[in-house]
């Protein structure tokens, strides 16, 4: 072959695509291209199950482009992406006490979450080492602490913080078994890619990787799925559905056989109406809507299974655009149905097909369509940035590693079958003890991370290598065991000093370890019993100060009325904290100045007012034309046999006897007790009554607005 001539093979699930392209600096040129089917089932998934039939198709393509293009020994090849496997995995480590997290304890962490997902990929494979898959890239989905999503992890602290990522691998075998059948077919491995990064390598460029873009290579048994955000390929997927669906639906619905059914899809393309004849012989011109209108539940299955594996390799969300390649990319309708289900706008998801690559021009024969996306970019790609194998010693032990990116050391120490979280020093011995009542487990102090160089110098788990780079990875140092002091355990130490009616009182702290007495600075071992009694409320301060007269003051207001016990609520007393009304059951600030006293005085008077009783009962008449109040006794209170005033202060606990005063209306005599009456000295005679300008007596009843008189006759005066 030419030094300035590409040979590419695209080796798919139904047939292998053999291409010649002409490279001249920057400019490509599609020469030759050739497909074989192959005649058994040779491929599953993209892996090689037969190696010598595939081999055997191999070499059919082979000689037939050296018939034009003279003797081929080397080859590009591209592992299939529908053989990559991509699994979600979750990662936990305890940070309760633990300074505050950094970007290596993350890097470790995500990468414990990944050897998870590797190990659950060859568990699903049955695979017996984890290490036989090559993960060619993760993703985190999510941080946590406590359970509780969160951005980022960066100097977060909690007692747990975990990941949740999704990666993929590539099984080793699918590339060892696609080397063998190169070399039974006389070829040597020129340089290998994976089919989603040759599309993308020429229709996404690198300076395009930072948006988030979705490359769809739907095929006829698989559709094929790459994800591209911050710079670089993120994640990687398929799904078990595409052209043949479509195929299979126009088969049941138009009575075709499957070959016709094929190539009416393939005609749908390009024609507003086909012609067909179904399998009862007859022949059937049928329109393009038509025909979109009886597959569409086809159409619709396609397009949801594709949009909802590119949400999961998305993180839930939809991408900023979508490009389809591949033979079924050209299914009728289907880009319009999957921007509606990724809900995006319909210039966002794109069929592109070859002639969109820059710098490449085709031979008159061969077409430009999306269906040859796929061989063009391995032949491209894998000339232009080609995965290679890169050896690398880990621990005195050779890997080999499949270079889809960049390599670091931590893809070195995944790809050894080292378990990550084991090369942490283990935490220190926990401790026991016993804190008023509750068992309490003190860890010690966490392990240091391990130690990692890289040809003899320390570096970090992002360092980049290179073949033939040593790499020693050693386990960080163990913890220790815990020293901690009683009041380490102790959240908070309280205010010492409380104000209380304007009174300063000492607030005691009792501690003992052991039941005996112990003080905040004294050291805790293994199974000691604590105790610490700090009033943490209103009412555990009072009762540790044992200040009788506040105590009683909180008691309930009791009274024995007539024998018989009463709570008065409106005798209760009152608590202030800092100027702010609470209750018994209040926490205690660092600051403490408490008012305690009642809502009300326990007075005679208020006793009746909450008991509802009237004391007096009163009105107002008019005598001799001034306004007079007239007050009568309706009930009253006594104490050890004596009459109570109003003002008389009561006491909890106090016999009080109560007796209301009859019914009777207020009587004219009763204005004597409010007025003096004097006789005129010129009066003469017996006086008169007069109860609203009537005659009236001492005893007629009198009522609130009457006018009230005492009459006298007076002697003439002689003229």
């Amino acid at each position: 072959m030419q030094s300035d001539k590409i040979f590419a093979l695209d080796i798919g699930t139904r047939s292998v695509v053999g291409l010649i392209l002409e490279e001249n600096g920057e400019q490509y040129k599609v020469l030759d291209l050739f497909v074989k089917e192959h005649k058994a089932r040779a491929m599953v998934d993209g892996q090689i199950h037969d190696i010598q039939a595939v081999a055997h198709v191999i070499k059919e393509i082979k000689e037939h482009l050296e018939n034009t293009h003279g003797k081929l020994s080397k080859v590009c090849v591209a592992a299939a992406g529908r053989s990559l496997k991509t699994e979600r995995a979750k990662a936990v480590v305890n940070i309760k006490g633990k300074p505050m997290i950094n970007q290596e304890d993350i890097l470790y962490l995500e990468l414990t979450a990944v050897q998870n997902a590797q190990a659950a990929a060859a568990e699903r494979q049955l695979a017996e080492k984890m290490n036989s898959y090559y993960c060619v890239g993760y993703s985190v989905l999510h941080y946590f602490i406590d359970n509780q999503l969160i951005g980022n992890l960066i100097d977060q602290q909690g007692d747990e913080a975990s990941v949740d990522i999704i990666a993929t691998f590539l099984p080793r075998v699918v590339v060892d078994s696609l080397i063998k059948a190169l070399q039974r077919a006389d070829l040597e491995l020129d340089a290998l890619t994976l089919e989603p990064i040759a599309a993308i390598n020429v229709l996404v460029p690198v300076s395009m990787r930072r948006l988030n873009v979705a490359l769809v290579d739907i095929g006829a048994g698989t559709s094929d799925i790459a994800i591209t955000n911050t710079g670089t390929v993120v994640a990687y997927g398929m799904v078990p559905t595409a052209g043949d669906e479509i195929t299979e639906a126009i088969s049941d619905q138009l009575l075709l056989d499957f070959p016709e059914a094929e190539q009416a899809k393939r005609e749908l393309w390009e024609k507003d109406s086909i012609i067909v004849h179904d399998i009862l012989g007859f022949e059937n011109e049928i329109s393009k809507t038509d025909v979109v209108a009886q597959i569409s539940p086809a159409v619709d299955k396609l397009s949801r299974e594709i949009s909802m594996e590119i949400r999961e390799l998305n993180n839930g969300q939809p991408p900023k655009a979508v490009m389809l390649v591949g033979g079924g990319s050209k299914t009728p309708e289907l880009p319009k149905r999957l921007a509606e289900m990724l809900q995006l706008p319909e210039n966002r998801v794109a069929i592109r097909g070859a002639e969109a690559i820059q710098g490449l021009t085709f031979a008159e024969h061969i077409p430009g369509g999306p269906e040859n996306i796929t061989p063009i970019g391995i032949a491209i790609s894998a000339r232009k940035s080609p995965i290679q194998y890169v050896t690398v010693t880990v621990n005195d032990q050779s890997t080999r590693m499949f270079e889809v990116k960049e390599l670091t050391v931590a893809d070195c120490i995944l790809s050894s079958g080292i378990i990550i979280n084991k090369l942490y020093g283990k935490p220190g011995m926990a401790i026991f003890v016993t804190m008023n009542g509750q068992q309490v487990t003190i860890p010690g102090s966490f392990g240091e991370p391990p130690i990692l160089l890289k040809n003899g110098e320390e570096c970090s788990l992002e360092d980049p290598v290179k073949n033939g780079d040593i790499i020693v990875a050693k386990k960080g140092a163990d913890g220790d065991q815990s020293q901690i002091r009683i009041k380490d355990l102790i959240d908070e130490i309280p205010a010492k000093n409380a104000i209380i009616n304007g009174k300063s009182y000492h607030i005691p702290i009792t501690i003992t370890k052991n039941r005996k007495r112990a003080s905040l600075n004294d050291n805790i071992s293994d199974r000691d019993e604590i105790t610490v009694h700090i009033p943490a409320t209103i009412s555990e301060l009072l009762s540790a100060l044992n200040i009788k007269e506040l105590s009683n003051v909180l008691l309930p207001f009791r009274l024995f009325i007539n024998g018989k016990e009463s709570v008065i609520p409106s005798f209760t007393s009152e608590i202030w904290l800092n100027g702010r009304k609470v209750n018994e059951a209040e926490p205690l600030p660092a600051i403490i100045e408490l008012s305690i006293g009642r809502k009300i005085a326990p007075t005679t008077r208020n006793l009746a007012s909450s008991m509802g009783h009237l004391l007096k009962r009163s009105i107002t008449v008019f005598f001799n034309h001034e306004q007079i109040t007239v007050t009568k006794t309706v009930s009253e209170y006594k104490r050890d046999g004596e009459i109570l005033k109003q003002d008389d202060e009561l006491f909890t606990g106090d016999h009080i006897e109560w007796n209301e005063a009859s019914e009777s209306a207020f009587i004219f005599q009763d204005i004597f007790n409010f007025v003096e009456v004097n006789k005129p000295e010129n009066a003469s005679g017996n006086f008169s009554i007069l109860l609203n300008n009537e005659e009236a007596t001492f005893y007629s009843p009198i009522q609130s607005g009457d006018y009230l008189e005492i009459v006298w006759p007076t002697v003439l005066e002689n003229k």
